[in-house]
C-alpha cells in the first residue's frame, strides 16, 4: 500500500481533480462495458505510441520509450481480453467518449509545438488511467482489484515518460500548457457524458415524468 501511494502521489499533483464518486458507483453496474472499453483503449494507448514512431523518427529517445510502451499496452490488452474471455463478456467496438478528442482538439497545429502537446495529453491519459485504476479497484472483485492495482506500475510510467519527453523536447517552460490541458482535463472527466466509458465523465441519468 505504501509503495502504491508513493506511485500516486505525483498523480495526484498532476491531476486537478479525482474521479467523481458517481462515476465510480456507475463503474460497479456496468463491468461488461468498463472492461470492453479499457481493452479498446489500451488498443488505442498502443496506436498512439506507434503513431509517434512513425512521425517522430528523428526523436531517438521518443523512439525507444514509445516502443516499449505499445508493447506493454497490447500486453494489457491481451489481459484485458483474457479476462473478457474467463467471464464470458463478448469484445465488441463501443462509440469512443468525448475524453480524447476532447484533449485532442485543443493541440497545436504546428511543429514543434504539436509534439509537445502531444505527449502533455499523454501524460495526462495514462495519469487518469493510473488514478482510475487505483480508486476503482477496492470497489472490485479480487481479481479484477489485483488486476488493476498491478497495473499502477507500469501506467504511472507511462505518465512519466510522456511528461519527460515533453519538457525534454521544448525550448520554453511547459507548466503554462500543462496548466491549459490540466483544466480541459477536469472538465470532461467531472461533467456530464451521454454514456458510460472507461475515461468519461459520470452519466447524467436522465428522469421521465409520468
Amino acid at each position: 500500500m505504501e509503495n502504491t501511494q508513493q506511485l500516486l502521489e505525483p498523480i495526484y499533483q498532476f491531476l486537478a481533480c479525482q474521479t467523481p464518486d458517481e462515476w465510480i458507483e456507475q463503474a460497479q453496474n456496468e463491468l461488461p462495458i468498463l472492461l470492453t472499453d479499457h481493452a479498446n483503449c489500451e488498443k488505442k494507448a498502443a496506436g498512439t505510441a506507434m503513431s509517434l514512431i512513425f512521425h517522430y523518427t528523428n526523436r531517438p529517445e521518443l523512439l525507444m520509450k514509445m516502443s516499449k510502451l505499445a508493447r506493454e499496452e497490447l500486453r494489457h490488452f491481451e489481459q484485458v481480453f483474457q479476462i473478457m474471455k474467463k467471464r464470458k463478456i463478448a469484445f465488441e467496438t463501443l462509440s469512443a467518449s468525448r475524453y480524447a478528442s476532447g484533449l485532442g482538439k485543443h493541440i497545436s497545429k504546428q511543429e514543434p509545438n504539436k509534439l509537445i502537446d502531444k505527449l502533455i495529453v499523454g501524460a495526462f491519459i495514462e495519469a487518469r488511467s493510473c488514478e482510475r485504476f487505483a480508486k476503482l479497484a477496492p470497489y472490485l472483485d479480487q481479481e479484477l482489484q489485483k488486476f488493476y492495482i498491478s497495473l499502477l506500475k507500469s501506467e504511472s510510467r507511462h505518465f512519466e515518460d510522456y511528461l519527460k519527453l515533453a519538457e525534454q523536447y521544448a525550448d520554453f517552460d511547459i507548466s503554462e500548457r500543462i496548466n491549459y490541458f490540466r483544466a480541459i482535463e477536469a472538465d470532461l472527466i467531472t461533467q456530464p457524458d451521454t454514456a458510460f466509458r472507461f475515461h468519461s465523465g459520470p452519466v447524467k441519468t436522465v428522469v421521465i415524468s409520468g
